[in-house]
This record gives C-alpha cells, structure tokens and sequence, in this order.
C-alpha cells in the first residue's frame, strides 16, 4: 500500500511534472502520451484502473487524467480509491459520455475537473498545468511547461 504522507518519487520542483493517463482506448493513450510529452510532461500510461492500481512505483504522479467509462473500475470509483493513499494529487477526470450529474459527482469523488471527449487538446493541457500549479500553492511552475525548445 502507497503511504499518505510521503512522496518521495515526486518530481522536484524542477523537473518534469509527471501525469498518469488511465484509459481503456489504446489509440486515446497514444494520443494523450503525445500530446502530454509534447508539452513538456513526463507521461505514464495504464490500460485500466485496475492496472494502475496494482502497477509498481505508482508514486510520484502529479495529476491523473482518468476516463470515466472503463470495464474494470469507473473513473469516479478510481478517484475516490486514489484518494485513500494519494488525497492531494489532482485528478482531471475525461468523458465521452457525460451526463447532467457528471460534475456533482465528480467533485463528490475529489475530481478537480471534466473534460469531455474529443476536446482532448490544448484546454486538457492548460487545466494539468493550473491544477499542478494550485498544489503546489505558488505561482509559476518552476520547470518548463512551453514546447520544449
């Protein structure tokens, strides 16, 4: 079990923010690996909540971007159960099927957002990068989040 109150994989202040994607949807990993690494993110990917869950070294995320529908675990039922052992690393839940309730819900479960597919873009990159921001409780991250160079 990943313990609450120490992260020592967490990236430094410096270095690249880490995101772990969990989608079901092969070609949606693949999409949001690129997009993620070309904006400067380091990027981890699962195929479902269940493999996240049990993946070794699961610590050192500083968001999630987790798809609602999935056969294994909800992404609303993965947040809350991220929550137990890692409460403070923001979740940015994406949906191809939302639904009036979706945002209650959400934020019931810790969400910080939702993002609707296909709008999978550069308005998903600008909400990882306000979210991180807001964690770490500053202002201008302290590593590059431009195309890298």
């Amino acid at each position: 079990m990943i313990e609450v109150s120490s992260h020592p994989e967490r990236t430094s202040p410096s270095a690249k923010p880490t995101v772990f994607v969990v989608d079901d949807d092969a070609a949606v990993l693949g999409s949001l690996r690129f997009l993620l690494e070309t904006d400067g993110f380091a990027v981890r990917t699962f195929r479902s909540g269940t493999a996240l869950l049990n993946a070794d070294g699961t610590r050192g995320a500083d968001c999630y971007v987790i798809d609602y529908k999935m056969p294994d675990i909800n992404g609303l039922d993965l947040a809350t159960r991220l929550r137990t052992f890692d409460g403070d690393t923001p979740v940015i839940l994406i949906t191809g099927y939302p639904d009036e309730n979706i945002s209650a819900r959400a934020a019931a479960a810790g969400v910080k957002d939702v993002i609707l597919k296909p709008l999978l873009d550069e308005s998903l990159v600008q909400r990882i990068r306000s979210v991180i921001q807001d964690r770490r409780g500053h202002g201008p991250m302290g590593f590059y989040l431009g195309n890298p160079p």
